[in-house]
């Protein structure tokens, strides 16, 4: 179809059309056979819950069973670090033991130019900032539990 003739969409395209949250653009996680259901430009919904993995501009969405592997947010027993295999067990033990050296490691691999967030994580973006927050999470709930 000439793309002359096509509307575009009034509604902002950031937003995932089911549950609002912001989107992170990246398609390259999406099965083969499911990659025409949506647009070139797509974002990663990052809402845990939410069963919408990549959305477009048109509302068309690919949902979390289309992708080639479970992505973080969305699997809790996905990496939270795509490039390096950090998950969120390994910060869990870290805080559990009072140590950080599976976290710190991750977090310094994530800073190096061996990162390819752009293609190994689900949204496209680097982990740093996700795995300090889940880090910080769990130092919080056993201070909550003592």
């Amino acid at each position: 179809m000439n793309k002359a003739f096509v509307r575009e969409s009034d509604s902002d395209v950031r937003h995932c059309p089911f549950c609002g949250s912001l989107g992170h653009t990246l398609d390259v996680w999406i099965k083969p056979e499911a990659r025409g259901q949506i647009g070139e430009s797509a974002m990663f919904c990052i809402q845990p819950q939410c069963e919408v993995a990549y959305f477009d501009s048109f509302e068309r969405v690919v949902t979390i069973d289309k992708l080639t592997r479970p992505a973080y947010p969305k699997s809790a027993d996905a990496p939270i670090c795509g490039c390096f295999g950090l998950t969120c067990g390994d910060i869990e033990a870290d805080v559990a033991d009072g140590g950080v050296a599976r976290t710190r490691a991750a977090v310094e691999r994530a800073k190096s130019p061996d990162a390819r967030c752009s293609s190994m994580a689900a949204n496209g973006q680097s982990c740093v900032g996700e795995v300090q927050r889940y880090y910080f999470k769990c130092k919080e709930r056993i201070r909550n539990t003592e």
